[in-house]
């Protein structure tokens, strides 16, 4: 399984987890966990997904991801779980 780490950060608005989750669903890409807070007025947003089924690489994937924030007004990462591992090793 090619499991994914999608992060979602920014200033809380309507429907930021309806349109992040959307587009995931429409190119078949699973929720495995998920785990989100709102913060005074920010909004954070951590999920683990499987990306086996989609079509679309996980670089594709996350520049897609990465324009959906920029137009819902947040920053969404997008990384394969082993990359994420390393980078936040202590």
């Amino acid at each position: 399984m090619q499991k994914t780490i999608i992060t979602v950060v920014g200033k809380d608005t309507v429907g930021i987890i309806a349109k992040v989750c959307t587009y995931l669903a429409e190119n078949q890409v699973n929720i495995l966990d998920i785990s989100q807070t709102i913060v005074q007025e920010y909004f954070n947003m951590m999920m683990i997904v499987d990306a086996n089924n989609s079509a679309k690489a996980t670089g594709e994937l996350a520049d897609d991801l990465d324009a959906l924030g920029q137009e819902i007004g947040v920053k969404i990462r997008c990384q394969r779980e082993e990359i994420f591992e390393k980078m936040h090793r202590i």
